[in-house]
C-alpha cells in the first residue's frame, strides 16, 4: 500500500499557496527542506509558479492538481514545489527565463521540471490534463532511462539563462542626445495603434510607464501627433471595459484590441502606476475624464485594497461565484439586461445608450461589460440633456450599481502586502496630492510610508519583501528598495520632511552594500545574503512595472543632486550608458531608461524654497507640469546642500538652479515657473 502523501502548504501565509493546500499533490513550499529532499531521493523537481488572481492557474489546478490520477503520477516521480511569484519574484524570474528560452514565450501558470540541483530541463505554461500527464510520463521515463541526456541539456540551458542576465559594459564615453531618443520613438511608433490606442495587438496591456515617458517626451518636444496618440490611448482605456465603470480601478489587461473585454483580475501595481499616469496627464490637459479616473481608482483602492494600518493588499481575483454557485471569470463585474432594468427602472434606456448595453458592450452568456463610446460633450448633444444632469445621473447610477454589486459573491482577495507594490501606491497617492491638493491623499501616503518604515525595515537597515498576519518576512529584492526610495523622494518633495529624504539615502547606501556589481555598475535583483539560485539575475528591461535597475538609476540621478554626490551620478550615468546599447531595439522595453535619458538631454533643474511659506510656494510650482526638476525646501535652516546658507529670516525665497548655477532668487512662484520654462 502506498504511503499517504502530505501537502505541506497548509502552514504557509500566501493566499495562492493556501489555495493549493488541499490538493492531493504532495506540494512543498520553496525551502531548503524540499530542495534537500530532491537531492537525497534523487528525484526531479517539479516547480509550479503562479499567483492568487491568476485565472488559468485556477483552471489548471481544477483540471490537474485536484485530480488524484495526476497527483499520483506527480507524487511518485517528482518533488513538487509551489511558488507564489509575487512572494518570490527571484525564483519566478530565473525559471521564466528558462521557459522563454525553451518555448519562446512565457506566462502563468508556469510549470518547470528541474534536476535535483535546481537546473531546469523542461517547462511551459498552462497544460490541459492529458498534455500534462503525457509530458510528465515522458520526462520521468527519460530521467530513469537516460539521465545523462537531461544533464547535458541542463548544462546548455544554464549557460543560456546566465547569458540573459549578463549586460555588456559600454566602454564608450556616455553620450546622451535627443536625436537618439527621437530615433528610438520613431522606430517604436510603427507599432502604435493610432485608431484604438495602445499597440497594434491583442491582448492589450496598459504599460503605464510607456505612456508616462511618451507623455513627457511629446510635451517636451511639442509633438502634437504623439500627444494626440497618448491622449487617445488614455481615453480609450478609461472608456473601455478594462476600466471598472461602476467601482473604479483597472483590470490587468484587455483581451481584445478595443480595450473592451478585460481579464478581470485587479492588481495593485497596475492601479498605482495608472493613478500616477492619469494625474500627470490631467496636469497637462485639464481633462476631467483623467481626474475622474484618479479619484475613482483611489476610492476603489481605499475601499477594497487598504488595511487599517495603511498597508495595501495585492490583488482581487478574476473569478467569483455566480448566483448558481459556479466559479466564473468576471461574474462580479458583468450585468444582464434584466438586472439593469430592474435596478435602474426608467433610467435604463439612457444608461444603456451611455454604457452600450448593445452589441458594442456584449460579452457572452447574455452578459454585458459597461463600455463608453462617446465623450460626455458628444453624448449630451445627441441625447438633449445638460452636462450637469448627466453627471448627476452618472453618480446616481454608479451608487445604485455599486450597492447592488456588493450583494454578490466577491472575488477572492490576495491580502498579502508587498513592499515594492506598496511603494508604487504610496507614490501614486503623493502624485495625486501634488496635483489635486487633497489632504486625504497625503494622509494615505504618509500612513503607508510609516507602515513600510515601521514594519518592513529591519534593524540591520534592510527591507523585507512580504507582510502577512502581522509578520514581516522574505529578505527584500532590489525592486523593494528601488521603488521605496523613489516613493520616499516624492514624499519629501511634497512635504519637505527631511526624514523621508534621509531614509531614501540610507536605503540607497544599503543597496550599494548588498546588491551592487562593481564589474558592470549594475545592481543584482537579489541581495548577497540570499541563497544562490541557478542564476543571480540582473533585471534591467522595463515591463508592466519598470525594471528595478532603471528605477534605481533614476533615484541615483536625483539623489546625486540632493546630496551633491558625484558617485551617485557617475553610477547612474554608467548604468544608462550600458543599457543604451540595447535601447533602440524596442523602446517599449526601455521606457523608464528613456525617461532618465531626457534628464540628460534637456536642462534639469533644482528648485529650492526657503522660508515660512516654502510649502505654499512648492505647491504653487507643482501646479505646472515640470518633470525635469527636483524640489527641496525648508521653513528653517537646513544642512542639505541645496538649502545650505539660503535661509533668510522673514523671507521666503525660491532658487532655480541648473548644473550648480543658480538664477537670482525670486519671491513669486510664477517668476520661478518662468525661469523653469526658460521664459
Amino acid at each position: 500500500m502506498n504511503k499517504p502523501y502530505t501537502n505541506n502548504l497548509i502552514h504557509e501565509t500566501s493566499p495562492y499557496l493556501l489555495q493549493h493546500a488541499h490538493n492531493p499533490v504532495d506540494w512543498h513550499p520553496w525551502n531548503d527542506t524540499a530542495l534537500k529532499k530532491a537531492k537525497t531521493e534523487n528525484k526531479l523537481l517539479l516547480i509550479s509558479v503562479g499567483y492568487a488572481a491568476c485565472h488559468w492557474c485556477h483552471v489548471m489546478e481544477h483540471e490537474s492538481f485536484e485530480d488524484t490520477v495526476v497527483a499520483k503520477l506527480m507524487n511518485s516521480n517528482f518533488i513538487n514545489i509551489k511558488v507564489d511569484r509575487e512572494e518570490r519574484p527571484d525564483i519566478d524570474q530565473v525559471y521564466m527565463n528558462a521557459v522563454q528560452l525553451m518555448t519562446g514565450s512565457g506566462g502563468w501558470p508556469m510549470n518547470v521540471v528541474a534536476l535535483p540541483d535546481g537546473r531546469p530541463v523542461w517547462g511551459g505554461t498552462y497544460f490541459r490534463k492529458e498534455q500534462w500527464l503525457s509530458a510528465l510520463e515522458q520526462i520521468s521515463d527519460l530521467y530513469n532511462r537516460n539521465p545523462e541526456k537531461l544533464h547535458e541539456y541542463a548544462n546548455k540551458l544554464e549557460q543560456g539563462i546566465k547569458a540573459m542576465d549578463m549586460i555588456t559594459v559600454n566602454t564608450n564615453e556616455a553620450d546622451f542626445n535627443i536625436e537618439f531618443i527621437d530615433e528610438t520613438v520613431t522606430n517604436w511608433s510603427q507599432y502604435f495603434d493610432r485608431e484604438l490606442g495602445g499597440l497594434k495587438r491583442a491582448p492589450k496591456f496598459m504599460m503605464p510607464n510607456n505612456y508616462h515617458f511618451l507623455l513627457r517626451y511629446a510635451y517636451t518636444k511639442h509633438h502634437k501627433e504623439l500627444q494626440e496618440f497618448v491622449n487617445l490611448t488614455l481615453t480609450k482605456m478609461a472608456y473601455g471595459g478594462l476600466y471598472d465603470q461602476v467601482g473604479g480601478g483597472f483590470s490587468r489587461y484587455a483581451t481584445d484590441v478595443n480595450w473592451h473585454i478585460p481579464h478581470f483580475e485587479k492588481m495593485l501595481y497596475d492601479n498605482a502606476q495608472l493613478v500616477s499616469l492619469y494625474t500627470d496627464a490631467y496636469l497637462i490637459t485639464k481633462n476631467k475624464l483623467y481626474k475622474d479616473v484618479v479619484y475613482e481608482t483611489l476610492a476603489f483602492v481605499e475601499r477594497e485594497l487598504t488595511a487599517e494600518n495603511g498597508a495595501f493588499y495585492s490583488s482581487l481575483d478574476a473569478d467569483s461565484h455566480t448566483t448558481q454557485g459556479h466559479l466564473e471569470e468576471g461574474a462580479f463585474y458583468v450585468w444582464t439586461t434584466e438586472e439593469l432594468q430592474q435596478i435602474l427602472g426608467a433610467d435604463f434606456e439612457l444608461f444603456a445608450a451611455y454604457y452600450n448595453i448593445n452589441n458594442y458592450g456584449f460579452w457572452e452568456k447574455n452578459h454585458y461589460v459597461l463600455i463608453r463610446k462617446d465623450s460626455d460633450n458628444a453624448f449630451v448633444k445627441t441625447h438633449n440633456i445638460s452636462i450637469e444632469k448627466l453627471n448627476e445621473k452618472k453618480n446616481q447610477w454608479k451608487e445604485q450599481l455599486l450597492n447592488n454589486r456588493e450583494k454578490r459573491s466577491r472575488p477572492s482577495l490576495d491580502d498579502k502586502t508587498l513592499t515594492s507594490w506598496n511603494a508604487l501606491m504610496l507614490k501614486a497617492y503623493v502624485d495625486a496630492y501634488r496635483v489635486f491638493g487633497e489632504a486625504a491623499f497625503l494622509k494615505s501616503a504618509e500612513k503607508n510610508a510609516h507602515f513600510i518604515t515601521y514594519n518592513q525595515w529591519r534593524e540591520d537597515g534592510g527591507l523585507n519583501h512580504n507582510y502577512k498576519n502581522n509578520k514581516s518576512t522574505i529578505n527584500g529584492y532590489l525592486e523593494d528598495y528601488a521603488l521605496t526610495i523613489e516613493a520616499l523622494i516624492a514624499l519629501y518633495e511634497n512635504t519637505l520632511n527631511e526624514t523621508w529624504l534621509f531614509t531614501a539615502r540610507d536605503l540607497t547606501n544599503y543597496v550599494f552594500d548588498h546588491f551592487y556589481e562593481t564589474n558592470n555598475g549594475m545592481f543584482y535583483f537579489t541581495s548577497n545574503e540570499d541563497a544562490m539560485l541557478v542564476s543571480r539575475s540582473l533585471e534591467y528591461r522595463d515591463n508592466v512595472i519598470p525594471s528595478s535597475n532603471s528605477v534605481m538609476a533614476k533615484n541615483l540621478f536625483k539623489l546625486s543632486r540632493f546630496f551633491d554626490n558625484t558617485y551617485y551620478l557617475k553610477t547612474a550615468t554608467m548604468m544608462l550608458n550600458n543599457v543604451k546599447l540595447e535601447i533602440q531595439e524596442y523602446g517599449s522595453n526601455y521606457s523608464n531608461w528613456l525617461d532618465l535619458m531626457l534628464n540628460y538631454t534637456q536642462p534639469f533643474y533644482e528648485v529650492a524654497a526657503t522660508g515660512a511659506n516654502a510649502n505654499k510656494k512648492i505647491k504653487e510650482i507643482n501646479q505646472e507640469y515640470l518633470p525635469n526638476k527636483i524640489v527641496a525646501g525648508s521653513t528653517k535652516k537646513s544642512k542639505l546642500p541645496l538649502l545650505l546658507n539660503r535661509y533668510i529670516e522673514n523671507e521666503t525665497l525660491i532658487y532655480v538652479c541648473v548644473n550648480h548655477t543658480c538664477k537670482l532668487p525670486v519671491k513669486n512662484s510664477q517668476e520661478a515657473i518662468n525661469q523653469l520654462k526658460n521664459k
